[in-house]
């Protein structure tokens, strides 16, 4: 048995979870509402505050879909009720991040400006010249947009310049050492 998948999902008040037919679940919150549909082979049930997504058999293909749907499922009432965030920081000499209308603007020290539109679900905060916050009520959507806008400038080994999440360490290298032996 799947240790993820047998586990039951708490929904908190305020939550409410809806299973239609052809396994379509709408999770509706507080931050706003989301839809998936799953594979027909999972059974998902709500009973009150409870919600548990079972397999039919012991099949290769339902073990493997049975932890991947409960965590999905959960992904979508945890994202309703409190929602999912990504930090990047911004380090090296002139780089900076800004927020103009519904872009964000970037100098990464290119010869040009980098901007990033803000996609439906994603809310795009520029707090500090050096810190940006991704935050949305999707998580596949919002660490899809950190990592786009990460891979405008990875952190690079020798000085850690670029853009790197909050709570990645990057693995420095020591530069040349000059002159020969």
């Amino acid at each position: 048995m799947s240790r993820i998948g047998k586990m039951p999902i708490t929904v908190p008040a305020g939550v409410e979870v809806t299973v239609a037919k052809d396994n379509v679940v709408t999770v509706k919150g507080p931050k706003g509402t989301l839809t998936r549909a799953f594979h027909p082979n999972m059974t998902i049930t709500v009973d009150g505050a409870i919600a548990t997504v079972t397999r039919p058999n012991d099949e290769k293909m339902n073990r493997s879909l049975h932890g991947l749907s409960r965590t999905l499922l959960n992904n979508m009432v945890v994202g309703v009720s409190t929602g999912f965030s990504k930090e990047l920081e911004v380090n090296g000499v002139g780089y900076s991040a800004s927020k103009e209308g519904n872009k964000l603007v970037m100098k990464l020290g290119f010869s040009h400006l980098v901007t990033m539109e803000e996609i439906d679900g994603i809310t795009v905060e520029v707090p500090a010249p050096n810190k940006i916050v991704v935050s949305g009520i999707d998580k596949q959507k919002v660490g899809q947009f950190a990592a786009e806008v990460r891979g405008k400038r990875p952190p690079e080994p020798y000085k850690g310049k670029g853009i790197k999440y909050t709570t990645e360490v990057i693995r420095r290298k020591e530069g040349k050492t000059g002159g020969k032996k």
